[in-house]
């Protein structure tokens, strides 16, 4: 097991928590990381961009001028793709851009960046994160008594309002729960700010042992 030290909201550390080494202790796989990656990016895609090819523009059939003897290229309707208002060659069409990926790797993608996080030194551990009311310059300070001065996506238990509202004008700054972990936002952000309780819930959800441990499945009778 690793150790990580765990700070309170001024920055001082108080204990150091071991943390699972199935979950943050893993190698970088970079092929499994970046296909995550793009499978995400991809199925976020909607995919309705459409145009209209030369037979679905509306306008006239009729050819514009005689074939020959004008001294003139050769031209059809007016819904030929060379003209303007015309029909678009090749253009995009609704479709889906959904890509599959097994779960065993999408689970794999994320315990290596999380494993990078804590390897390259990229993580908080704190108890709680909570305010009074929601302020800015409150976030503000505790970010920087911890020594956070990059981007930095904050994970806690459950949705904390006061967190999520004291975070939402701050462009560098992400807040989500620890359910919601995912691939582009790990990526996307230098730092992980992660609360006691939080680690503990993606321990739990992602550790190969408590996995193992989960309700075995009903077996099928057959009469």
């Amino acid at each position: 097991m690793q150790q990580v030290p765990v700070y309170r909201l001024t920055g001082e550390v108080v204990e150091q928590m071991e943390i699972r080494e199935d979950v943050f202790g893993l190698p970088f796989n970079h092929a499994v990381v970046h296909q995550a990656m793009v499978r995400q990016l991809a199925n976020r895609r909607q995919g309705t961009a459409s145009t209209k090819m030369r037979g679905e523009v509306r306008g006239s059939t009729r050819k514009l001028f005689s074939q020959k003897h004008t001294g003139r290229a050769r031209r059809g309707d007016i819904k030929s793709p060379l003209l303007r208002g015309g029909g678009v060659v090749f253009g995009p069409k609704p479709r889906s851009y959904r890509q599959a990926m097994p779960k065993k790797m999408r689970r794999l993608a994320i315990k290596c960046v999380l494993s990078a996080k804590v390897r390259e030194g990229n993580i908080r551990l704190i108890r709680e994160l909570d305010f009074k009311e929601p302020k800015t310059k409150d976030m503000l300070k505790v970010l920087a008594l911890l020594g956070i001065g990059s981007s930095v996506l904050i994970l806690t238990e459950n949705v904390i309002p006061n967190v999520v509202k004291s975070a939402a004008n701050l462009p560098q700054v992400k807040v989500l729960p620890s359910t919601l972990i995912n691939i582009v936002d790990l990526l996307s952000y230098e730092t992980l700010l992660i609360t006691v309780p939080a680690i503990q819930k993606v321990e739990q959800i992602w550790s190969r042992e408590n996995r193992s441990k989960e309700i075995p499945k009903t077996p099928r009778v057959f009469e």
